[in-house]
């Protein structure tokens, strides 16, 4: 952001582009045209790298590919550039593997983005999270990245309306050495939820519950996992930005799904806004994720 000085209306002013600037006798800022000072052949010159440099980015951000791209960032380039310098150096070989597997999928757009993932595996290692659970599953890579935070007896219990998607990315979790800590139920979450919570001994058994799953039972999950989470506990729910629909005008185009799941969004984003019962944090991490802590 350019910085900015105060104008001759008390307002701020931003420093003229193409300008610098320099501290005068009076102590405010004089400006001077900096473009001046140099021959036209460097301004040539200057021109054509900032062109070559417009295209070299232009092609960076052609050459994005990234499977479970929901990235809210301006620029694709910026998100590579997070991509290559920090997640994908440290990203597990079996994490690579199975994303990998999943961009040949028709659904890929569904998978946790790698950076969301990368994000998840150091959430869990930073509470120490041992119980946790997974509502909305897809092929298994956020699965996979909470089962290699956790101790070796720790626990997901993972849910899921398709065995088939998990299935497929099965294998490579079996590879990893995790398998034993998910416990996968293929159904609908609500009958199981509501199983959990008629238990007593279940209530603040959770250390952290991911919820990527059905947007328009996400208040109804909530009212659940509420009880579920430990106090001290963490619940994520991802895709809380929605492709960033949620500040678009309601007549803006969109796809039929992001309209359709929009106001569900919406509706859950009020209701943890005001929730006394947690503590919350919005991050434009994937497409979006709030973190809800619960104090009481």
């Amino acid at each position: 952001m350019p910085s900015a000085t105060l104008g001759p209306n008390g307002l701020q002013q931003p420093h003229p582009v193409g300008k610098s600037k320099s501290v005068g006798p009076t102590g405010f800022f004089n400006f001077h045209i900096s473009l001046l000072a140099f021959p036209l052949s460097a301004q040539s010159s200057q021109r054509r790298m900032a062109t070559k440099a417009e295209e070299q980015q232009s092609q960076a951000a052609g050459r994005h590919q990234e499977v479970g791209h929901k990235s809210l960032l301006q620029s694709d380039a910026l998100y590579q550039y997070i991509l290559e310098t920090s997640v994908y150096p440290r990203e597990p070989e079996s994490m690579k593997e199975l994303r990998e597997i999943t961009a040949k999928h028709p659904w890929n757009l569904m998978t946790t983005s790698a950076d969301e993932g990368q994000f998840l595996n150091m959430l869990l290692k930073l509470i120490n999270a041992k119980n946790t659970m997974e509502i909305g599953v897809y092929t298994g890579y956020s699965l996979l990245a909470t089962a290699l935070a956790l101790p070796h007896d720790g626990k997901i219990l993972a849910m899921d309306i398709n065995r088939e998607n998990y299935e497929l990315g099965l294998p490579v979790i079996q590879k990893a050495g995790v398998a034993h800590k998910i416990d996968f139920k293929e159904g609908p979450a609500m009958p199981v939820l509501d199983e959990l919570v008629q238990d007593e001994n279940n209530h603040g058994s959770f250390d952290f519950i991911f919820v990527d799953a059905d947007k328009d039972n996400y208040i109804n999950y909530h009212k659940r996992l509420i009880d579920l989470v430990k106090v001290g506990g963490l619940i994520g729910y991802d895709n809380t930005l929605w492709n960033g629909s949620v500040v678009a005008p309601p007549d803006a185009p969109m796809r039929k799904y992001v309209r359709y799941y929009r106001d569900f969004v919406l509706e859950l984003n009020k209701a943890l806004a005001v929730d006394p019962r947690i503590e919350i944090c919005m991050l434009p991490v994937g497409d979006g994720i709030t973190l809800c802590r619960r104090i009481k």
